[in-house]
């Protein structure tokens, strides 16, 4: 089968388009014909090395976390799939999802939801898992809280939006003056440009703040969240860690860190979400197979308004 592989840590050069030996199954798994993938911060993030102290230098190693496909064999253990079933799911570490075929353990997938494409459902699991479990898991989000999302036309920031939104919360959406439009179609009640305004800084004060870009620090944000208000953000800092362990153990506002998890049953409950209307994928650009290096390299840029798909064609050849 064709895989994007690397054999270095790089640039996004060291990505190749290669041929390797299709992966066996364990009895709790699926091997899933890859419809669509999608380019996150980790997959650059590991491609150069920034995670190495986890991925090792054991290579080759294949990209990717995120995807949608067909079942086409199921281990002896599953109960939840057929064969011919389409699925979306999110992988653990070491990845491999961009890939013409990938093993999914039962436990990380679940239906693809019914009114989208497989490169609208190959985007959500990373990023929407992320949104969700920060939101309801860490920031415990009740209807009518109030919450801002800073980074909010970006990968998990647009899903955050809608499902903050989706949870009965008012959303304030801070992004760049280009992304005002699309924080508020995916539902924000109000859109602050970062550019012209400083959030910390206006007097309006928040239940929830969700640093879904990891810019801004818990001490920049602690006067804007309410008394018992809670501080999230995506990325681990120094602040964080110190702040974190002194708001842990006393009343008052808190910092935490998100760690996603993939989970099939959080997808169950994102589906039924966007099959409902309630959460939809703002994708930014779609590119074939044979393109991601330059998927990559737009990435990087951190300028993506919402999510980058990959769409895996039958016929995508190696390239030398």
């Amino acid at each position: 089968m064709k895989a994007v592989v690397f054999y270095r840590y790089g640039a996004p050069d060291v990505l190749q388009l290669a041929e390797i030996e299709p992966p066996k199954i364990k009895p709790d798994q699926l091997l899933v014909k890859v419809r669509a993938t999608a380019v996150n911060p980790i997959d650059w993030k590991i491609r150069q090395g920034m995670l190495r102290i986890i991925t090792g230098n054991k290579f080759p190693k294949i990209t990717g976390f995120d995807l949608a496909g067909d079942v086409v064999e199921i281990g002896s253990q599953v109960t939840r799939f057929r064969s011919g079933e389409q699925i979306f799911a999110g992988l653990s570490l070491p990845g491999g999802a961009c890939a013409e075929y990938v093993a999914v353990p039962e436990k990380f997938a679940a239906l693809k939801p019914t009114n989208t494409t497989y490169e609208q459902a190959a985007v959500i699991p990373g990023s929407a898992l992320t949104a969700l479990q920060a939101l309801r898991d860490l920031g415990q989000i009740q209807p009518r809280q109030s919450v801002l999302v800073n980074g909010a036309s970006g990968g998990v920031g647009s899903f955050a939006v809608q499902i903050a939104k989706a949870l009965g919360a008012e959303v304030t959406g801070v992004c760049s003056s280009k992304n005002l439009e699309l924080v508020k179609s995916l539902g924000a009640d109000r859109a602050i440009d970062y550019t012209q305004e400083d959030f910390t800084k206006d007097g309006s004060q928040y239940d929830i703040i969700l640093d879904a870009v990891g810019k801004r620090s818990f001490s920049e944000c602690k006067s804007a969240l309410k008394p018992q208000g809670i501080y999230i953000t995506t990325l681990p800092n120094a602040d964080l860690v110190i702040q974190g362990i002194l708001t842990a153990f006393v009343p008052g506002k808190k910092a935490k860190l998100v760690f996603q998890t993939p989970s099939g049953r959080d997808l169950t409950y994102l589906k039924e979400l966007i099959e409902a209307g309630k959460i939809q994928s703002a994708i930014d650009r779609t590119y074939p197979l044979t393109e991601i290096v330059a998927a990559h390299e737009y990435s990087e840029t951190e300028r993506a308004a919402g999510k980058i798909a990959i769409a895996i064609a039958e016929n995508n050849s190696a390239r030398e």
